[in-house]
Order: structure tokens, then sequence, then C-alpha cells
């Protein structure tokens, strides 16, 4: 890192470690109908505290895809980021599996 001739570091030059830190999910595209957005479903699986039996949830992303190239039923994986609207703050990062369209 550099620093100015009083010692202090820039902005510019000041790393960031938790740059690399953001949160990755990986769901199914449930609709495509928005410009720019797709809404990702992802599940999560956990045994119940009490009774130990396996349970299922899911929630429902906003999240950005730039150039709409993503479609219903595509499994891709979602990266948390910077508001980018009321209720968009995850990125689609790659697709992970694309089925066969009849």
């Amino acid at each position: 890192m550099s620093e100015n001739e009083a010692g202090v570091k820039t902005p510019e030059t000041v790393e960031h470690p938790q740059r690399n830190n953001r949160k990755t999910r990986r769901g199914v595209v449930v609709s495509d109908k928005g410009d720019k957005t797709v809404v990702v479903m992802v599940e999560r699986r956990f045994a119940h505290p009490l009774y130990g039996k396996s349970v299922t949830r899911s929630k429902k992303y906003h999240a950005h895809d730039a150039e709409n190239s993503y479609q219903v039923g595509d499994v891709v994986r979602i990266q948390e980021t910077r508001p980018l609207s009321r209720l968009k703050r995850w990125r689609v990062v790659e697709l992970l599996d694309r089925p066969e369209r009849v």
C-alpha cells in the first residue's frame, strides 16, 4: 500500500478484506417477468430443533440479470450486492444448469 507525505493511507489504496465475503446462494429461477430482474427461489433443509425431522424452507430473492438471459427453470448462483432497487439486493453470478426446452 502506498502512503502520502503525511503517512496516511489514501482511500484508493485501502484494501477491502471483506469484499469477497459476500453471501452466495443456489436456487431456481421462478419468474423472469421483470426487466433486468429474475426471481430466484432458494430452498434450505435443516433438522427440526426439537424433533429432528428434516424440514424444508424456501425463500424468494429478486436478483439482477443485466442481459435478461436467464429463464424460468434455470438453476443459478446468486451473490449478495449493494441495494439496486427497493427489492433487489442480489445479482446472478452464473448459470449452473439449464433444463432442455421442448
